[in-house]
């Protein structure tokens, strides 16, 4: 695997007076990338395709455009999830990775088979910022045929999944919906 091809020497930047991402942090973030692939005994510690889920950096004036890096990030994390699921096959055969994801596919069908309105926490703060039910719900749907009936589905509507606001009780759980969404791109990144 090239990681050349999956991250670029250099991103596009935001004119001076608009916020991007802070140049310094996704440069080091990269290069430690790089260094996880292309020399990993030396790596101090591996960047996993959870590493680069969870990753944020800061905004700052001029910084790097977000779309660019983010484009380059979910590449990034395919390519880590492909050699995950390679290095998982060659160490404990093909079933471990089976088993693997059929336990994280069971838990994520527990929760998209609750009913629509019922799949994920209210929030407690009656102000609370929360996600629109029937937006999260219709992604559900997508999800469990994507799951159980072969329909086309790709990995990055998941991630730039965006859901119309709601307030306190009247949606999910923003953090809720979040840590799900990231476990059905961890299982369709290791699926694709």
């Amino acid at each position: 695997m090239d990681i050349q091809r999956q991250i670029p020497a250099s991103f596009d930047r935001v004119q001076g007076n608009q916020y991007g991402y802070n140049a310094k942090q996704v440069d080091d973030f990269l290069q430690r990338a790089r260094v996880s692939f292309e020399a990993p005994t030396s790596a101090a510690r591996a960047i996993k395709s959870a590493d680069v889920r969870a990753v944020s950096f800061d905004p700052v004036k001029g910084g790097y455009a977000a779309s660019g890096v983010d484009a380059a990030l979910d590449r990034l994390e395919d390519a880590l999830a492909r050699l995950e699921r390679d290095e998982l096959v060659a160490e404990r055969g093909e079933e471990a990775w089976l088993r693997e994801i059929g336990r994280l596919a069971g838990v994520l069908r527990g929760r998209l088979h609750r009913p629509d309105g019922q799949r994920f926490r209210r929030p407690s703060k009656p102000k609370a910022r929360s996600y629109n039910t029937t937006d999260v719900d219709d992604l559900c749907h997508e999800l469990i045929g994507y799951l159980e009936e072969d329909q086309p589905l790709s990995v990055d509507n998941v991630r730039r999944a965006v859901f119309r606001p709601a307030v306190g009780r009247d949606g999910y759980e923003e953090s809720q919906v979040d840590a799900f969404l990231e476990r059905a791109v961890e299982l369709m990144a290791a699926i694709d």
